[in-house]
């Protein structure tokens, strides 16, 4: 198939229906609202599920239970929405059912503005609503990547029953690039074995729930659930390298900041300046050990965000205390420039050939 311009939200819709997505719940909010609007002509246009919410509250909740019934099932939101839904998401988790939401994260905190941020990151990758859970989350840095993380975002879901995000700033939601759409996935007549279906004939009765009021019977459960995050962390990781081979200073970013931060590593190599790039496209499962293998060799990193430090400490983590890592980050959805990121970059380059002069 052929590119198209396209822009960040719609095509990201457009990626949705054609995985198979059969229902989406939720509620207009800048910048994601053109995604809520393809959604509400596409969805009726092939006789799926569509239903604009009155609040982000009540649009996650008919996610659960549209998930419980099999179905793939999403919604989208944007950061002040996102919180809203937390109490719904630890109800998904709760019960083990799969679901896709996408955030377009803007500036915060409180209302904050429809700016471009990356101010949700410790919300979708620690807290996922009250309880030991972490959803899958997936960063794209482009339309194109995210327009193939959707459909990857359903697969996961489904594999693992679990929540996916994906999770995007509001400047790749916003933006036009070419990009090639997949083709229409056939939806499958039959659904999960698991599900609430109300067929008649099955052994015994399907039963969905997240509550748990036992101590023992809840951390067995928590057992189990952990036990499939540790599946996840060990199968899921997924994250892109440039120039990081005979890099001594690496940039760690995600999103919009590491496009940006690409731009400066291309600028910094013309000057033969060793500094690469680490993107993780997976916010969790964080890339921890493929970052702790590069520490074993450079000395120096630097994380870049569109916020006031919510990966660094990730970051930090991963790496050891050891080792060096600085952060150079703007809130309010204010998005870092190229030149601002060379020249943090090359101060501590400079700082790097000092310590090595006195070695």
């Amino acid at each position: 198939m052929a590119k198209e311009l396209l822009k960040g939200n719609v095509a990201i819709a457009e990626a949705a229906v054609r995985a198979g997505c059969e229902a989406y719940f939720g509620y207009p909010i800048t910048p994601q609202t053109e995604l809520l609007e393809h959604m509400s002509k596409r969805m009726p246009e092939l006789g799926r599920v569509f239903l604009q919410a009155e609040s982000e509250v009540a649009a996650v909740n008919m996610v659960y239970g549209a998930a419980c019934a099999g179905v793939r099932v999403m919604s989208s939101s944007s950061s002040p929405g996102i919180s809203l839904m937390q109490e719904g998401i630890s109800y998904i988790a709760g019960s083990e059912v799969p679901a896709v939401i996408v955030d377009v994260m803007r500036g915060g905190p409180g209302l904050g503005n429809i700016q471009p941020s990356q101010s949700d990151y410790n919300q979708i990758t620690k807290m996922a609503g009250h309880g030991d859970f972490r959803p899958i989350v997936l960063a794209p840095k482009t339309i194109q990547e995210a327009i193939d993380l959707m459909g990857l975002a359903f697969d996961l879901a489904d594999q693992y029953r679990t929540l996916v995000y994906l999770a995007l700033d509001g400047a790749i939601g916003q933006m036009m690039e070419p990009a090639e759409l997949p083709p229409m996935r056939e939806i499958p007549a039959e659904k999960p074995e698991w599900a609430l279906t109300g067929l008649h004939g099955r052994d015994q009765k399907n039963i969905i729930t997240s509550i748990r009021l036992g101590a023992q019977d809840l951390c067995d459960f928590n057992e189990v659930l952990q036990a499939k995050l540790k599946t996840i962390e060990e199968n899921e990781v997924r994250y892109e390298t440039y120039f990081t081979d005979d890099a001594q200073l690496i940039i760690v970013a995600f999103g919009t900041a590491a496009r940006v931060a690409q731009t400066a590593v291309k600028r910094l190599r013309q000057q033969n300046i060793p500094i690469g790039l680490f993107r993780p496209i997976t916010l969790w499962p964080f890339p921890e050990n493929e970052l702790n293998n590069l520490a074993k060799r450079v000395g120096s990193f630097l994380t870049v965000e569109m916020n006031v430090g919510q990966m660094v400490h990730d970051v930090r983590l991963a790496v050891g205390r050891d080792v060096q890592v600085d952060f150079l980050g703007k809130a309010g959805g204010i998005i870092p420039l190229p030149e601002e990121i060379e020249a943090k970059a090359m101060s501590m380059w400079r700082q790097l050939e000092v310590v090595a002069q006195h070695m």
